[in-house]
């Protein structure tokens, strides 16, 4: 799909529909999501300059990921997706500066994009022109994954209440299940902020931001932004690995609990156990085979031999 935001519009419109279309001489925003063949070759067509490819932008390279070339701009980025859902995942976006012109490249739907775009349309003003869209898009990217590392946050902080005040016998599996997604989500969220802070700061390279003072204020903003929120989620990263390793450590307390009481249990009822494998041998010649006592005998040696383990033990404090 591609649409384009024009200056002081009021939306985006469709664009690259027809084979003659051109790029609009006041596009501000041009967004290609998903782009079909066609669609790219009528921007790169527009605005001269050829754009990166799915695969170069799956590229780990810092070289592939940012480069100027023609007098453009090229910054990809990796951004957060799907963060409420079963599986996280990050993906690339690239962001091209062309002049005054601002074109994105993606084949997701990250949160952010749809917020701003949906601000853009109500504040036309956001949108200026390419550079201070640029910024504002990486706003709504950085504001979104720092309300991403928050949930996070406060989903660990019920996990630790969980794990350290909780009623006996509630088992760890669905916190273990919850930590580790939290911890997936930290991680990707973390990777998005590296990624980030390497485009700031080879956006500060643009001949766009120069000769702007306010564009290069904000940009420094961003920077700091961006390794505040890394700075949080290196502690958030500790903290679970914490709180998977307290975990971890009760389950292996609780499981030594239960051989401990085995093997209480097994050493009790050894003796008795053995004196009532003596008496129940079927010899003819038993002294006690024909003794009144001999059975109340029995059982008050195997009650004797039962107990006496088990006052030793809580005596040593075993038990």
């Amino acid at each position: 799909m591609l649409r384009v935001l024009r200056q002081g519009a009021p939306g985006f419109e469709p664009g690259g529909h027809t084979p003659d279309w051109r790029l609009p001489a006041d596009a501000v925003w041009i967004e290609l999501v998903d782009p079909t063949r066609a669609e790219e070759v009528a921007v790169e067509q527009s605005i001269g300059l050829l754009l990166p490819t799915r695969e170069e932008m799956a590229e780990i390279e810092a070289s592939s990921r940012l480069y100027q070339e023609d007098g453009g701009t090229f910054m990809t980025a990796t951004i957060l997706v799907n963060a409420e859902g079963e599986l996280p995942t990050a993906a690339p976006v690239t962001f091209v500066l062309a002049g005054d012109k601002l074109v994105t490249i993606r084949y997701v739907e990250p949160r952010a994009f749809s917020v701003f775009a949906a601000q853009a349309e109500r504040q036309p003003s956001l949108c200026p022109h390419g550079p201070q869209t640029f910024l504002g898009l990486l706003d709504a990217v950085v504001d979104r994954t720092a309300d991403i590392l928050e949930r996070t946050a406060s989903e660990v902080e019920t996990q630790s209440r969980a794990i350290f005040v909780r009623p006996r016998g509630v088992a760890f599996e669905k916190i273990l299940s919850r930590l580790g997604r939290a911890q997936n989500v930290n991680a990707k969220a973390r990777d998005s902020l590296v990624s980030l802070a390497r485009l700031l700061s080879f956006a500060s390279l643009a001949e766009q931001f120069e000769g702007d003072r306010e564009l290069r204020d904000h940009l420094k903003s961003l920077q700091r932004d961006v390794q505040s929120i890394t700075d949080h989620s290196s502690y958030l990263s500790g903290n679970i690995t914490f709180l998977l390793d307290a975990a971890l450590g009760f389950i292996n307390i609780e499981q030594n609990q239960i051989f401990k009481i085995f093997s209480v249990f097994s050493v009790v009822f050894l003796p008795p156990t053995l004196i009532a494998g003596i008496y129940g041998m079927n010899f003819l010649h038993m002294p006690e085979l024909s003794w009144k006592e001999g059975y109340p005998m029995a059982l008050g040696l195997m009650l004797i031999a039962a107990l006496a383990p088990l006052i030793w033990f809580r005596r040593k404090g075993w038990l």
